[in-house]
């Protein structure tokens, strides 16, 4: 399935979108209540939900698209340096930590705030007077279905619900000054992310391409058949300490094509307009100003 949370006449929902993008069926329970968010509908799973038989099909021109996921439960878990040639590229840019390893040895994990997600056509909001090394990064973000924790690689893939985009939004002078990547990575606005949920049974995330685009010119374009630590190393990673909770949001690494990476870097400024495709799960677009 499609999934998507929308804004119809003023009311949020969640649905299916269908195939050719073009109409959403509104989500109900089996005994016909509206689905009220999308959290609900990884929670109860699948089985649970059913397309309404009282509310019409709306067309898609109609609805403004959410974040998939408006207000994550929890802070979203992201990877760092997981394309090699990314991790490279980092290291070269100066604001990386010169005492870690160009690529690293285990999965580089640290988080972003809830409230720093919004969802496609929705504007990031440019920091100023903060940074001025905004930076971009286009991420397959994996959608944790089933609780779990000591998670073995092998069964990982079980607890996956589904895969949306992310874009890991970066102030790179924050990333540098603090010496870790909180801060940098959470301001509010900073974590993109739709235009939908595809469900774990339409996509085999092991070899998807992953494309940006900043104005219309391609910066970033790789497939996640590069990703140094797999998805189920990263979901066996997190849960060996951490239970994960149904909801939870992994985002799993940008390639090689980011702003710090040029010379000179090339970040973002008010007026541009990032665009990054991922196959299977479509555009997610997003003015700077």
């Amino acid at each position: 399935m499609r999934l998507v949370t929308y804004l119809h006449h003023g009311m949020a929902g969640v649905g299916v979108l269908d195939l050719r993008s073009t109409r959403i069926r509104p989500l109900d329970t089996i005994d016909g209540r509206p689905i009220p968010d999308m959290l609900t509908v990884i929670r109860e799973g699948l089985e649970a939900v059913t397309p309404s038989v009282m509310r019409p099909a709306i067309p898609q021109v109609e609805v403004d698209l959410l974040a998939p996921i408006p207000r994550p439960a929890r802070n979203i878990f992201c990877v760092g340096k997981n394309y090699r040639r990314h991790a490279e590229e980092f290291a070269r840019s100066g604001f990386d930590s010169p005492s870690t390893a160009a690529v690293p040895e285990h999965p580089v994990v640290f988080t972003k705030v809830p409230e720093s997600v919004i969802g496609d056509r929705d504007t990031i909001l440019y920091p100023e007077s903060l940074s001025n090394a905004l930076d971009y990064e286009a991420e397959l973000a994996v959608v944790i279905g089933r609780p779990g924790r000591g998670i073995r690689r092998e069964q990982a893939m079980s607890h996956v619900f589904g895969y949306t985009i992310v874009n890991d939004v970066t102030a790179r002078d924050w990333q540098q000054r603090h010496g870790q990547w909180f801060l940098g990575k959470s301001f509010d606005t900073f974590c993109p992310m739709g235009p939908m949920l595809v469900t774990a049974d339409e996509l085999d995330p092991a070899a998807l391409d992953v494309r940006c685009w900043v104005n219309d010119e391609l910066r970033q374009q790789a497939n996640t058949r590069d990703l140094i630590f797999d998805i189920p190393t990263l979901i066996a990673t997190i849960s060996a300490g951490i239970t994960l909770q149904p909801g939870d949001i992994i985002a799993t690494g940008t390639p090689e094509g980011v702003g710090a990476g040029f010379d000179p870097p090339r970040f973002l400024q008010r007026g541009n307009e990032v665009a990054i495709e991922i196959e299977g799960i479509g555009r997610l677009v997003n003015d700077v100003f």
